[in-house]
């Protein structure tokens, strides 16, 4: 079967995470009854509940399990089964005490989730059990449509004695000699040089970024290697047309923000057959939009471009984020946009017991089908309705943004004047803000590309930590014609965050043409915050913008300089958004990017469908109507109406338009 006419007969996926052990009555049947008059089409279920399966070691009941399967088969719905080793039962952590993780702080207690240290061989031991007995359950169930390795995996800051042996392994492995350790990460200060391995301190103690950093990129990798290692059993088990996925999540500031500080997902991505994450986004008048795309683009990249699923999002979500009308919808199609095949709520039903029994589902506490259900039900008609046509979507961009793990836990351990000063996912967030709100697309890849060939302008923010091959790949890139736009702490410190002790930015400054040697937190200085380097541009760079403070003039604040056949441009500091974004309405046209004439509120989207056509999806992210012109002869989808190029195609407030033209490809 050709990949085309695969996608072309596979329906988006709509649906939510069920949880029939949670119920305070059994519904399934009326439960599956509401969800197929609402459209939904798939469901998540078994990932949250071992005790349930598994209540006594070694004494097994899945008759709930049962109960919902059997449910979704009579009512035409498929399932996603969750590896349920995300929060262990009691008797698991009577039997082995040390199975709850020790941190930074102190030995875990029972009772929250991911309490438990997933290196403990008892631990994987009795992970192993209740995933085989899982998966020999629902393997009759042909409406298993794939599986969910655990649930936002993190290595739950394990540092504990087996943690710490197992880093010690991991650091002779990579250097092979503590001689080569000391040197790498300057071990000489405050006399921490280790004269054997056996001298290897607890690393909670450290004093060394390099080695708390280090520890930090090992615990990532303990992510890797447990969800690799839960991959190679379910594909003992599964079908070859079963996928396996896992929901990524990310950074955390009141919702979706960033990358995720504690996974590496492209790492991870190489375990799984596609991607899937969480979102979660404010709602009311704070909805932007903002998280769907960033976090979207973020895990279509994870997925070399292809559509990715949406595992976990809200459909009420925590008390301060019930959608106005119309915003639920909104936001369907705006991860659709994104790139996403599934949209999956968390969850069906609001919780009556528990941390998150306000972390409301589809239905509220009584059950009733009430208005955030009869906006569900619209979502599904118009997905059941147009799943041909919005299937398969796929986007090209012309700009790349860089983000590296090793530059955010850099950063974070290195010694800074203020808790003012951005983080890593600050300066991320800050730089794709304006680039989302000027309709500008943007893939994201991780700093172990190479080849920047295939795009006209890469951006990188705080690239803190770049090794050699990377900063010569980028030259390369720019020296070939390429633009590149870098951000302040850049370029600053060595793989092992070892400062340089040439001029900064390290081996870029003929590139930028800009040094300096002074940087400081911003004290009554004018349209900047955060951080602000006092940059020397050479006699041919351009100056883009300045200083406005006495004390630093004759210093530039950002600056522009030819390279090759290219041009980069670098950022000593954290704009305010309006000269920010004055900054990149001019700069952006001369790397080759036109400006979008419509900005946000109002959102573009664009890209093409398995059909061959060309698609532009209009969200309208604001509480006024608002009209957009036609960019071509298309159909309006939604609404089924043609439109001539050039006429009025009207948004209603919080709402979307998808525009479709003639074959394209």
């Amino acid at each position: 079967m050709d990949r085309n006419h695969q996608h072309r007969s596979q329906p988006i996926y709509y649906g939510a995470a069920y949880y029939d052990e949670y119920m305070p009555v059994s519904r399934v049947e009326d439960d599956m009854a509401l969800m197929e008059r609402a459209g939904m089409n798939v469901i998540r279920v078994a990932e949250s509940t071992w005790s349930t399966w598994e209540p006594r070691e070694g004494e097994f009941d899945f008759t709930r399990l049962y109960r919902v399967l059997d449910g979704a088969r009579r009512h035409g719905i498929s399932v996603i089964v969750g590896t349920p080793t995300y929060a262990i039962p009691p008797w698991l952590a009577r039997k082995y005490p040390d199975i709850l993780v020790e941190t930074h702080t102190g030995p875990s207690r029972y009772g929250p989730r991911q309490n438990m240290d997933i290196t403990h061989p008892g631990y994987r031991k009795n992970c192993e059990i209740i995933i085989r007995k899982l998966l020999e359950e629902v393997q009759p169930y042909e409406n298993v449509i794939g599986f969910q390795l655990d649930n936002e995996t993190k290595p739950y800051d394990t540092c504990g004695p087996r943690a710490q042996a197992m880093f010690l392994d991991w650091l002779k492995e990579k250097f092979g000699t503590v001689e080569a350790m000391n040197k790498a990460y300057g071990l000489a200060y405050w006399s921490n040089s280790l004269g054997c391995w056996e001298d290897m301190p607890d690393v909670r103690g450290t004093i060394c970024g390099s080695l708390a950093a280090e520890f930090e990129a090992f615990q990532r990798h303990l992510v890797t290697e447990f969800l690799y290692w839960q991959r190679s059993i379910v594909d003992e088990y599964r079908r070859p047309d079963q996928f396996v996925t896992h929901n990524f999540d990310f950074d955390w500031k009141g919702c979706s923000y960033g990358i995720q500080p504690n996974v590496n997902h492209f790492d991870i991505m190489n375990g799984l057959t596609v991607a899937g994450c969480d979102i979660y986004h404010r709602s009311g008048g704070e909805l932007t939009g903002m998280e769907a795309s960033f976090c979207g683009d973020l895990i279509r990249s994870v997925n070399g471009g292809e559509n990715f699923l949406v595992l976990e999002t809200q459909a009420q979500g925590n008390t301060e984020w019930l959608p106005y009308p119309g915003q639920l919808r909104l936001q369907a199609f705006s991860l659709l946009a994104s790139g996403a095949k599934q949209i999956e709520y968390w969850h069906w039903h609001s919780i009556h017991n528990g941390i998150e029994n306000y972390w409301k589902g589809v239905l509220s506490h009584d059950f009733t089908p009430g208005v955030v259900y009869q906006e569900v039900c619209t979502i599904g008609q118009d997905l059941a309705r147009l799943g041909e046509h919005l299937t398969g979507f796929r986007r090209k961009s012309r700009v790349a943004i860089l983000v590296s793990n090793r530059s955010l836990t850099g950063i974070k351990h290195s010694a800074t004047p203020s808790e003012a000063t951005p983080q890593y996912n600050d300066c991320l967030w800050w730089l794709y803000d304006v680039l989302y709100r000027f309709n500008i697309a943007c893939d994201i890849l991780p700093d172990t590309v190479r080849d920047f060939s295939g795009y006209e302008l890469v951006i990188v923010p705080c690239l803190y930590c770049a090794g050699e091959k990377l900063i010569g790949a980028l030259r390369q890139y720019v020296e070939d014609g390429g633009h590149l736009l870098a951000t302040f702490r850049s370029f600053f410190t060595d793989e092992n965050l070892q400062i340089r002790h040439e001029s900064q930015p390290y081996g870029m400054t003929d590139v930028f043409g800009v040094t300096y040697d002074n940087f400081t937190v911003p004290m009554d200085v004018p349209d900047v915050s955060g951080w602000m380097e006092l940059l020397c541009p050479a006699e041919n760079t351009e100056v883009l913008a300045v200083y406005n403070h006495p004390a630093y003039a004759g210093y530039a604040a950002a600056t522009l300089h030819p390279f090759g056949q290219g041009s980069a441009a670098y950022l000593g500091t954290m704009l305010c958004r309006q000269k920010l974004e004055e900054l990149l309405e001019r700069l952006l046209p001369a790397f080759g990017i036109p400006l979008p004439t419509l900005r946000c509120p109002v959102i573009i989207k664009e890209g093409v469908n398995n059909l061959g056509r060309r698609m532009r999806y209009l969200l309208n992210y604001s509480d006024g109507p608002c009209a957009v012109p036609a960019p071509e002869d298309c159909v309006e989808l939604l609404s089924g109406k043609t439109y001539s190029s050039g006429v009025e195609v009207p948004l209603e407030p919080w709402n979307a338009a998808i525009l479709e033209t003639a074959d394209f490809q």
